[in-house]
């Protein structure tokens, strides 16, 4: 029997392993079992040389438990070892680094073992004790026993085992019980385990009998040893890449496409990236590819380790040039991996482009699923907006598809206005937008369908990088001011005109804390609408991308800007105009003459100030003129109390109003049953 230290400079090594160095515990069962799968390898590689003559058909690992015993087994037919090995291997090599582990990383929850060369002594976290029972594969070799209680202090006796491998014993402490459930077992093996190129072995396959589930008499295997992602595209069909999906998220609708990556230079990676069916809300969908190294499973929280868009898609990653045991935030800054990330980029990027030139007609018909997807990869990735500009769509509002350079080419001739920008027309709900697209279409202009969370971050971008487009919806504009062709030559009402008609149909826009209404007057032909709401683009621009990010601000605070527009020529406003003038005439008459006095008398004492110092006024032309503008302020108060009491009592103003607003989809509830009883009335 032999006893030794373990080469650690500090006792408070394994209370450290034990405690802080992961955040997940299950992880211990990933370390020791890819060690396992990594002895079975090696014996492998050693027959193929010729360097071992034994079986190597067989090659397995199995994981037993023992709730009795309170043990979990992990035991191997790989290289085993020599008592010689264990000591090089287990007690100094696996803590050559322990001293500079323990200074940089023992506040650091997240940092893992094996960057170190600690794997097997993760085992330590769940165990009380640690034995390893080894056979080497070397010619005369005897079995040996290891066996460590957590402390410094080890013992290697002679042991029996027939057959070449290793046992790793872990005598489950009283903290790690759950780790002596059987279910526990499986759902840690199923997690990372489950792709290992070994068959990993973990109790019986089960059957139905007398109700109950019982084992049969075989071993159950929990690992796919060959994944579909390490073999070759053209041995696989379409109905293997779906099948693959579903054993990844039995759950998930069937995806769209998919992208076998395959790559041996300048580095080494080869996966399997599915672009789902894309929910609005897409924060539940990200963080679905898992990421693997020699097909041991490392993370599914890739945030920061692909671009970001990419967490969007779903599959699987697989590169030996990916560290295995290592902290997330070491994986952001490795050099490979940034690589591995731009080189995926681009190959989704080339992917999407060899699709939509040979099966234009299918990337169509899945573009309203696909879209947000593109989307978010050519707001969050530069290089990914410039490839992806070659096959992203626009939909119309007749569901037809253009690329970027198609669609100008439609719409050049038509929707270039008077300072040669090309103007994009869209609608965000052609449903309840439609008499504006209607009346777009019928001045020959095209309209677009942006109607998903990011259209609003995306048309920003577009008119980033490129100055000479704008987009503008719909209904931002009455249809003559969406593309300004030449300056207007139509008369316009003065600004006294306004100020009179202002208050008229003001009085009869509704009240809320949504909506603010700004009354403006057109002439948009006698055909026209009497009335029109239009909404500012830029404001209903940055309130929707504020609705988008989720968050409180300045936009999204802020009540709708709406304008109602009225058709100053069109035959019903004229008839609520004539009935003003009937009732008010004369009274108004008066008030605009008694104002025009009071305008003339206070503009004589205003110049008559001119060139003097404040103390040089006369008190009495102070008081005076203090006395007219106060005179001033009440006739004009007066008048527009006159014009808003006339507006409110006039239901062919309000009737007009509320068309508009049922035309935008605004007019709910109680001020809808009043408009449909108003306008029985006024049919009768």
């Amino acid at each position: 029997m032999q006893t030794g230290k373990i080469g650690v400079t500090s006792e408070n090594l394994f209370p450290i392993i034990k405690k802080f160095l992961y955040s997940d515990h299950d992880i211990f069962l990933r370390e020791i079992v890819s060690n396992a799968v990594d002895a079975t390898q090696k014996l492998k590689t050693l027959a193929s040389k010729g360097e071992y003559n034994g079986d190597v058909t067989e090659l397995k690992v199995k994981v037993k438990l023992d709730k009795e015993a309170k043990t979990l087994t992990v035991s191997d037919n790989g290289i085993g070892m020599t008592a010689e090995e264990i000591e090089k291997y287990i007690n100094q090599i696996a803590f050559s680094g322990a001293n500079e582990f323990l200074e940089k990383y023992k506040k650091d929850a997240n940092a893992i073992i094996g960057h170190f060369g600690l794997g097997f002594y993760s085992s330590f976290m769940v165990s009380e004790k640690v034995e390893i029972i080894t056979k080497s594969y070397q010619e005369g070799a005897k079995a040996v026993k290891w066996s460590c209680d957590g402390t410094p202090e080890y013992n290697i006796d002679d042991a029996e085992r027939d057959e070449v491998g290793t046992d790793i014993v872990m005598h489950i402490n009283s903290d790690s019980e759950e780790f002596l459930e059987e279910h526990k077992i499986s759902e840690i093996l199923e997690k990372y385990c489950k792709f290992l190129p070994i068959p990993v072995l973990f109790g019986k396959k089960k059957e139905w009998k007398d109700g109950k589930q019982v084992d049969t008499g075989e071993d159950n295997q929990i690992n796919d040893t060959e994944p579909n992602w390490t073999k070759m595209p053209a041995d696989l069909k379409d109905e293997d890449y779906s099948g693959f999906y579903h054993r990844l998220y039995p759950m998930a609708d069937e995806p769209l496409f998919n992208i076998h990556l395959n790559v041996d230079y300048p580095f080494n990676l080869t996966g399997i990236l599915y672009f789902p069916k894309i929910k609005n809300n897409f924060e539940v969908q990200k963080n679905k590819i898992q990421l693997y190294s020699n097909q041991v499973f490392v993370t599914d929280s890739v945030e920061g380790i692909v671009p970001e868009f990419l967490t969007l898609l779903h599959g699987v990653l697989d590169s030996p040039d990916i560290p295995l045991n290592v902290s997330r935030s070491y994986l952001q800054s490795d050099s490979n991996v940034k690589k591995i990330s731009s080189h995926i980029s681009k190959k989704v990027a080339d992917r999407l482009s060899d699709i939509f030139k040979e099966k234009r007609d299918e990337f169509e018909k899945k573009w309203d699923d696909l879209k947000i997807f593109i989307e978010y990869g050519m707001l969050t990735d530069d290089k990914f907006y410039d490839r992806a500009m070659k096959f992203f769509l626009f939909k119309n509002t007749e569901d037809k598809y253009f690329t970027f350079e198609e669609y100008e080419k439609l719409i050049k001739d038509s929707q270039t206005d008077k300072d040669k920008k090309l103007v994009y027309l869209y609608t965000t709900n052609k449903e309840e937008q439609y008499t504006f697209v209607e009346e777009a279409r019928g001045k020959g202009y095209d309209v677009l369908v942006l109607d998903d969370v990011l259209a609003p971050h995306l048309i920003s971008r577009f008119e980033q990088k490129h100055s000479d487009k704008q987009f503008v919806r719909v209904d931002a504009d009455v249809v003559e001011n969406l593309i300004k062709k030449e300056d207007s030559s139509k008369e316009e009402l003065t600004w006294e005109q306004k100020q009179e008609l202002s208050p008229v149909f003001q009085a009869v826009c509704p009240e809320t804390n949504n909506h603010n209404f700004l009354v403006d007057f057109q002439d948009l032909g006698e055909n026209g609408s009497p009335m029109v709401i239009t909404r500012s683009e830029f404001m209903r621009r940055m309130k929707d991308m504020s609705a988008s990010q989720g968050g409180m601000n300045f936009y999204g605070d802020m009540p709708d800007s709406l304008n109602l527009v009225v058709n100053t020529t069109h035959p019903l406003v004229k008839k609520v105009v004539e009935a003003k003038d009937k009732k008010l005439g004369k009274s108004l008459e008066k008030l605009a003459t008694d104002i025009e006095t009071k305008k003339a008398e206070i503009s004589e004492l205003e110049k008559a100030k001119e060139g003097k110092k404040e103390e040089e006024v006369p008190q009495a032309d102070k008081e005076k003129l203090d006395s007219l503008n106060s005179e001033l302020a009440k006739l004009e108060e007066n008048k527009r109390e006159k014009l808003t009491g006339f507006g409110k009592n006039n239901k062919l103003a309000k009737q007009l109003v509320d068309l508009a607003l049922l035309a935008n989809n605004m007019l709910k509830g109680a001020d809808l049953d009043k408009f449909v009883k108003r306008s029985v009335e006024l049919i009768k």
